[in-house]
């Protein structure tokens, strides 16, 4: 027990910590931890203070009872008795990231008639309050915001609502409806513009620089903006595209009257300069635009070549023939038909601004215009002329609608570029008649096809037997060219081979010559040596010639003197046939016959077959 009695400070400590609040109060100490804010309520006032608040305030600035304006802040004070204040502490406010804080005011002066958001005072961002209120400050909604930060916020007199930044995405566009400030003027749709407010971020700003509520002229751009969503409502739209090939016409609801640039000769609207409230004079070429569509209007206008199909079951991707429709006709001869018709149009952009001033939209122009103009020209067409011909002269009726729709379009300040008739529908029964005419004129055809095929059949036949001969006369044509080439060649090898056959003869020529004349004077040489050998040898032989004939003669002299002249003949002519085989026998001996006269015929005979076996040179045969 005795142990125990010594711990008795322990439970006393805690008992102490639990009630150090009152303690401290008991001893009108108070402390304020660093992140929170004592808010002060003033329970009765001693005597001599001021007792009552103001009629309907609820705020205490000059010591009344109740709430009191001025908060504690961090750290100690003193003389805050537990008898006469009651102390709250409150967290401090934080604003995250991202986020905005949106102020009402419990307490204040009256708002002004016809406002809906308290102006701004100074307040060290509402967390003077005593400031706030003794400055004028305004009960209810507050115009004025803070943003992502921690304050020491009264909360007996402000309350916090936070809400989220306002984000305009890319190729948006924000539009401005403020819910303060003046009433528009009249005739007007839109607030003008002003200036400093920082895109709408500032409302004090706004409000004090005269803006008008409703919808504004200005816009916002893409980003993240601290909007007070008290004072502006945003809507985003996209920005205006306008695609290549077209131009945007604007058309504005606001702005200063303009004077007219049209000209005399335009009497179906006003045209204005840009920034005038009207048909601008200047359209937008093609790209994307930040515009108000509430403010103005901007209507597209192609400025290319645009085809318009009167046709049930064809519409082109600009849509603005999607109420167009076959045209039904009727012929001179009272037979209905379809016909389907495009016509190509062309708006120059600068042309563009009167055809809208003129019509509005470019819908307008289709079916005030393009629409009635073209369906009564091809009815009143067909009606002077039957099916038939409608359909035989097609290319005429073509031609005459363009011209005639060219120069009804340019009243307009419209092109035409080409009306072109597509497919025509004539009635069933009309064409089954046509039909069976046409097959009959094709089956006459069909005849004097095959017929002309046969024709040409036969004519490809004799001209391939011609063909065929042709080859050979061809192949001996060029046997010939190839011959008579061959014997040019052969001329001409001749030719050369004779010049230089002729110049080797000249060499052989001057050769042999030279040779010659070598050889003619060793010949000559020679031959004065062999005439003078041959005349010494002649003149030898002479000389024994004559010797032995001297010597012959003697001998032949002595031998007729031997055995006389008849004798030595006789020896001669003996020793002649042996020495020269001469026959004394005859090969054929013809003898002569009984008649008189017939031995000299066979004689005759006889000696010509020895003639002729004498010339040939053959044996006789033996008899």
């Amino acid at each position: 027990m005795d142990n125990l009695l010594n711990f008795w400070w322990i439970p006393a400590l805690v008992i102490l910590i639990l009630l150090r609040r009152y303690i401290f109060q008991l001893l009108g100490l108070v402390i304020v931890p660093e992140d929170k804010i004592g808010l002060v309520t003033k329970k009765f006032v001693l005597f001599g203070d001021k007792k009552e608040l103001p009629a309907g305030r609820i705020i205490a600035t000059e010591g009344e009872a109740g709430y009191q304006a001025q908060t504690l802040p961090p750290g100690l004070h003193f003389g805050m008795w537990i008898w006469q204040y009651e102390i709250t502490l409150q967290p401090l406010m934080i604003i995250p990231s991202g986020q905005i804080g949106l102020i009402v005011a419990k307490d204040g002066a009256e708002l002004p008639k016809g406002r809906v958001l308290a102006q701004s005072v100074p307040s060290d961002s509402f967390q003077d309050a005593e400031m706030f209120l003794k400055n004028g400050g305004q009960k209810g909604r507050q115009a004025a915001i803070i943003t992502a930060g921690t304050y020491r916020i009264n909360t007996f007199l402000f309350e916090i609502v936070l809400t989220e930044m306002t984000k305009i995405g890319e190729n948006k566009v924000g539009i401005i409806t403020t819910l303060d400030g003046d009433p528009l003027d009249a005739g007007q749709i839109a607030g003008h513009d002003i200036k400093g407010h920082n895109n709408f971020q500032d409302a004090d700003v706004f409000l004090k620089n005269g803006g008008r509520r409703g919808l504004q002229q200005q816009i916002v751009l893409a980003g993240m903006y601290t909007f007070n969503p008290w004072f502006v409502q945003i809507e985003q739209v996209d920005m205006v595209l306008i695609p290549i090939g077209t131009v945007g016409v604007v058309n504005s609801y606001v702005g200063p009257d303009g004077t007219d640039v049209s000209g005399e000769d335009f009497k179906h609207g006003n045209i204005v300069g840009k920034g005038h409230k009207g048909v601008w004079n200047e359209p937008l070429g093609p790209g994307k635009y930040p515009l108000n569509p509430y403010i103005m209007k901007v209507e597209l206008v192609p400025t290319t070549n645009l085809v318009l199909n009167w046709a049930t079951a064809r519409n082109e991707s600009h849509n603005l023939d999607r109420h167009l429709s076959t045209i039904t006709v009727r012929s001179r001869d009272g037979f209905p038909f379809n016909l389907d018709v495009s016509q190509i149009i062309h708006i120059p952009s600068y042309e563009a601004p009167k055809v809208i001033a003129r019509f509005g939209t470019m819908l307008n122009l289709v079916s005030q215009v393009l629409e009635p103009t073209i369906g009564n020209y091809f009815r009143n067409s067909a009606q002077t002329a039957d099916v038939i011909s409608f359909l035989t002269q097609r290319k005429e009726r073509q031609d005459s609608a363009k011209k005639h729709i060219s120069e009804v379009l340019e009243q307009y300040n419209v092109n035409g570029v080409d009306t072109l008739i597509g497919d025509i529908v004539p009635p069933e029964s009309l064409m089954k008649t046509l039909t069976d005419r046409k097959i009959a004129e094709e089956q006459k055809v069909t005849y004097e096809t095959q017929r002309m095929a046969q024709e040409t059949r036969q004519t490809l036949e004799k001209e391939t037997a011609v063909a065929d001969m042709q080859k050979q006369i061809v192949q001996a044509q060029q046997g010939v060219q190839i011959a008579e080439r061959v014997a040019d060649a052969a001329v001409k090898k001749a030719n050369g081979e004779a010049t230089s056959t002729k110049v080797q003869a000249e060499a052989e020529s001057q050769r042999v010559k030279l040779i010659a004349n070598a050889e003619a004077e060793k010949l000559r040489m020679m031959g004065n040596a062999e005439a003078e050998r041959t005349r010494a040898t002649g003149e030898a032989e002479a000389a024994k010639i004559l010797a032995i004939g001297k010597s012959n003669a003697e001998a032949y002299e002595l031998q007729v003197k031997s055995i006389g002249a008849d004798g030595f003949v006789k020896m001669k002519v003996t020793e002649t046939i042996g020495k020269e085989g001469v026959k004394i026998i005859p090969d054929v001996l013809i003898a002569g016959g009984g008649t008189e006269g017939g031995g000299s015929v066979l004689d005759l005979l006889g000696l010509k077959l020895l003639e002729s076996w004498g010339k040939d040179k053959k044996e006789l045969p033996e008899a």
